[in-house]
């Protein structure tokens, strides 16, 4: 059986990390440099930096503050944020990435996935959906959650697969910071409709959620959380003894 990943995530706006509730209300964190640090030593196995402004602001990702991220881990590293273009992938590689995290990028153009994955590999090319009911119909969003592309989400992500992504996170924006679990009702489509790796993210609350997450949908690969981890709510280190109690392989 392979290992369940956990992975905590930097959401950064103008070179801080950040936190909020449904993509709203943001807060001031820390440094994503010094939580990147703090991190890697705790055993987290994988580290996600968004930078959440730039596809809104139509910039590109800022390269600076990730350089010194990505210096400071040793696990590896998933970027995006304002990702547009195969330069857009070149670039951030080079800053120290190991994946490269599109939203927004593949939305305004389904074919950069495809381009990306032949010039880098698939496993390098991460598809993120920002995923919200609207109507009780599963709806992608792009621009970090302001706009409503009006596609369903379970045929986008399957099409996105398809066109070459390697793995797939879900970010729920029904569940996102509200801390009562994460999604299972959206995560147990996706996992129906694609066979590559699935990372659930939005609405970790709590170590149990982690375990019912991996005991009630075992084809998700990794759980993905922030605001717990940044608050000191769950320790990785505890977290992850807690899931080998409950046999849920995980690499301690």
């Amino acid at each position: 059986m392979i290992a369940k990943r956990i992975i905590p995530c930097l959401d950064v706006k103008d070179g801080r990390v950040v936190k909020g509730v449904n993509f709203h209300h943001l807060e001031d964190v820390a440094s994503p440099v010094d939580l990147a640090r703090k991190y890697s030593a705790e055993g987290a196995d994988e580290l996600v930096f968004y930078d959440i402004t730039a596809s809104a602001e139509g910039r590109r990702l800022f390269t600076d503050i990730l350089k010194e991220t990505a210096r400071q881990v040793f696990i590896p590293l998933t970027v995006g944020g304002g990702i547009r273009t195969t330069e857009d992938f070149d670039r951030v590689l080079k800053c120290g990435a190991d994946k490269v995290s599109v939203n927004s990028g593949a939305i305004a153009d389904p074919s950069l996935i495809g381009k990306a994955a032949r010039l880098y590999g698939n496993q390098c090319v991460v598809l993120s959906a920002d995923v919200k009911r609207v109507d009780g119909v599963f709806r992608v969003f792009a621009k970090g959650g302001r706009e409503n592309t009006g596609m369903e989400a379970i045929e986008w992500i399957r099409r996105g697969v398809g066109e070459g992504a390697g793995e797939v996170v879900v970010n729920s924006m029904d569940t996102d910071g509200v801390k009562n679990g994460f999604d299972l009702e959206l995560l147990e489509k996706v996992c129906g409709a694609v066979k590559v790796p699935v990372i659930a993210s939005g609405g970790a609350g709590s170590i149990r959620d982690f375990i019912e997450l991996f005991r009630k949908i075992p084809d998700v690969d990794a759980g993905l959380a922030a605001s717990i981890f940044h608050y000191g709510e769950v320790a990785i280190r505890e977290l992850k003894a807690e899931m080998k109690e409950n046999r849920i392989e995980v690499r301690l």
